[in-house]
């Protein structure tokens, strides 16, 4: 086996499995028949309440949906999991309580209302079974970390006031703390829950749809069309498809095991190294979650903590993920160069033209949502109206495949339009009218039907792709309970603003380490929750703006998937890559070196993040201060790369090496006239290269 024993290989697969127990298909069975039908259930719900067709209270719609995770979760992870009868009766009552908490939840909601802060013992018995349920669902799925990071949380808030100043608290009584968790909108059913049941479902819901059109052909064939042929084309291809998944997916790890199913063995076959290739897609893959304009989920829960547009968190995200991407564009163009790798050939490409000329159309849903957010509206309007018209399109390509001339099927869609942009004075009922008629006259001839059946199969898909990010939102909720009933936030927080009054420097590293740490085994959500929680306002009060801090903690909660040891999108590729987890991730951090450097520099100069503030901004003007950021950014990551990779145009020596090291970090440190020596040292070795045209031994 290549680069690796056997033990490696399969612990690489054991982890692979271990992140995602429900990457295999719903059984045949008739149990995974009727979760099959759960889980389109779930998702029309879903649909539902985004489009206004249901509306229920705040509480209760979030309540409904934790109860749909619990009542398609366990079943399914006892199958995925491959349990004996005794434990899969566990999983179908643990099934059973969590919808019963729905339910109660639901029959009680005005009841509840009216006895807050005296609860019941009926009501302490419900809220007991949810906050069992949610950590032993997340258990399961992800494994002991998070489970045990929020029961140590919950602890916290029963017995903290057995510690020792100043990490102690006044002492909460059990049902205070029970019903702080399991009842209202601050803990199980907090912010992550509603976004998970609000924008996270309906985009991931999108994203299936697009997948089971064809949208990942489309990327491929586009990306291997455009940069196949260039200089080290097939890792080219990995970096753009995988961005441009990212712009509809927002998942990291699902991204390295689908476009990563094509890219890694491409990049092998062209000559990467196997842990290059699998850092390569590891790293574009997480990428997909800074991405604009779907983003990952964090940057939904990020909008609705802050109080701001969603357009305001892809703004400040769009120059770091075009840095991001063009610096791992870099990494590969120069590995290449290296090793001599050539692109395809001629007869290998598709041709980037006739792929958009042939799905073009798989475009429109995604340009409409992207004109809809950056018009103002609301995330929740624009995927509902984006998936509607993913629908739209899907249905009429069947029923287009079946008339007889061009004529027809050109008059045919014009109408479709027509009808598709009566949206905007009779809003989603004009649609729902128009998906209806789609849809009946689909059923109405075998490639129709054929057809509905990828719908409803992208319906469940999408239902069970949403159970991982929804039991995190949940579970985390936990921790943002315990933080606002105890305020345990401020004393971490206060630490973090002693150590910036005498060095800012120290305390962002300090934050990318506690960001870095936690992401060692738990999601992105709840990593971003927690240290946001903590850090965020820390931050904040050294002066960082508001948005720019989240940011900062957002970009190494994903960097932590890359890192050892543990390092889940690499440990995902690396299966597939057949080489070590491990020597993937050290071969990722090479490649992400702008994912730890642009939040770095945005936090000295917020221009980068296309915000206001900063003394360059104040001293020069805002767009010359973004200009200027952005040059100074592209340069250290030129010179970064060439230094790791050793090759530039030739190889490069040692010393030429250091001296670029040098002139990336004194270019990314905001310390007084680090900028000069960083453009001196930048100039010395651009003269040293061209002077030295000969090549060199290393």
């Amino acid at each position: 086996m290549t680069g690796q024993t056997a033990a490696e290989h399969g612990r690489a697969e054991e982890l692979a499995e271990l992140h995602d127990p429900l990457a295999s298909s719903f059984p045949p069975s008739l149990t995974g028949r009727f979760l099959f039908w759960l889980a389109v259930a779930f998702s029309l719900y879903q649909i539902s309440i985004a489009a206004h067709v249901i509306d229920l209270p705040s509480q209760v719609m979030r309540a409904v949906h934790v109860g749909f995770l619990m009542a398609l979760g366990f079943p399914l992870l006892a199958l995925g999991r491959g349990f004996g009868a005794p434990l899969r009766t566990f999983c179908w009552l643990l099934a059973a309580a969590g919808v019963a908490v729905a339910a109660y939840q639901w029959i009680e909601y005005t009841p509840l209302l009216m006895r807050a802060g005296d609860p019941t013992l009926t009501d302490l018995v419900f809220g007991c079974i949810a906050v069992v349920t949610v950590f032993i669902a997340a258990w399961m799925l992800m494994g002991p970390a998070l489970p045990i990071i929020c029961g140590l949380f919950l602890a916290y808030a029963l017995f903290g006031q057995h510690l020792p100043s100043p990490f102690n608290h006044r002492g909460y009584a059990f049902e205070q703390v029970v019903e702080q968790i399991a009842y209202g909108t601050e803990g199980i059913y907090g912010i992550p829950t509603y976004v998970s049941a609000t924008y996270i479902f309906l985009f991931i819901l999108f994203g299936s749809f697009l997948e089971k059109a064809g949208m990942i052909k489309l990327f491929t064939d586009v990306s291997l069309g455009l940069v196949g042929h260039r200089m080290g084309g097939a890792a080219k291809v990995s970096v753009l498809s995988s961005g441009l998944m990212g712009t509809i997916s927002g998942s990291g790890v699902a991204n390295v095991v689908t476009t990563g199913q094509f890219t890694i063995p491409l990049m092998k076959r062209f000559g990467y190294r196997p842990a290059f290739a699998g850092g390569v897609e590891a790293t574009a893959s997480m990428g997909g979650q800074i991405m604009p304009p779907v983003m990952g989920a964090v940057a939904f829960i990020m909008a609705e903590t802050l109080g701001v547009q969603y357009i305001e968190v892809v703004k400040a995200a769009l120059v770091p993920a075009i840095l991001y991407f063009a610096g791992a564009f870099w990494m590969v163009h120069l590995e290449a160069g290296k090793r001599d790798l050539r692109g395809l050939s001629a007869d290998e490409m598709p041709s980037a033209r006739k792929a958009l000329k042939e799905g073009w159309y798989l475009i429109l849903p995604l340009a409409v949502l992207v004109w809809l957010l950056f018009s103002g509206y609301t995330p929740l309007f624009a995927g509902t109206i984006g998936l509607a018209l993913t629908g739209m399109l899907i249905l009429g390509a069947a029923i287009a495949m079946g008339m007889p001339s061009t004529a027809v099927r050109v008059i045919f869609w014009i109408v479709l339009g027509v009808c598709a942009s009566a949206f905007f004075k009779f809003g989603i009922n004009a649609l729902l009218l128009v998906l209806a008629l789609l849809i009946a006259a689909c059923a109405a001839f075998k490639g129709g039907r054929e057809t509905l059946k990828v719908c409803r199969d992208s319906l469940a898909d999408g239902a069970k792709t949403a159970l991982p990010v929804g039991i995190a939102c949940a579970l985390v909720g936990v921790i943002i309970g315990v933080m606002t009933l105890t305020g345990a936030a401020n004393t971490f927080g206060q630490f973090i603003v002693s150590v910036g009054q005498n060095s800012l420097f120290l305390s962002l590293v300090l934050t990318m380490i506690t960001c870095i740490i936690l992401g060692m085994g738990i999601p992105t959500i709840p990593n971003y929750i927690i240290t946001s929680s903590i850090a965020g306002p820390a931050l904040l009060d050294l002066g960082v703006p508001l948005i720019v801090s989240h940011m900062f903690v957002f970009y190494f909660g994903i960097l932590a998937d890359l890192t050892p040891p543990v390092a889940l999108a690499c440990f995902a590729a690396a299966p597939i890559a057949k080489e070590s987890g491990l020597k993937i991730s050290f071969e990722a951090i090479k490649v992400a070196a702008a994912g730890f450097v642009v939040p770095f520099m945005a936090v000295y100069t917020p221009a980068l993040m296309l915000q206001d503030g900063g003394a360059l901004a104040g001293a020069i003007g805002y767009w010359p201060a973004v200009a200027y950021i952005v040059l100074k950014a592209l340069i250290a990551l030129a010179l970064w790369g060439a230094s790791v990779i050793g090759w530039l145009g030739r190889p490069l020596a040692v010393w030429e090496r250091l001296i670029a090291v040098a002139a990336a970090f004194t270019l990314v440190a905001a310390l007084p006239i680090t900028d000069e020596i960083g453009f001196a040292l930048a100039v010395v070795f651009g003269l040293l290269l061209w002077r030295r045209k000969a090549p060199v031994s290393a």
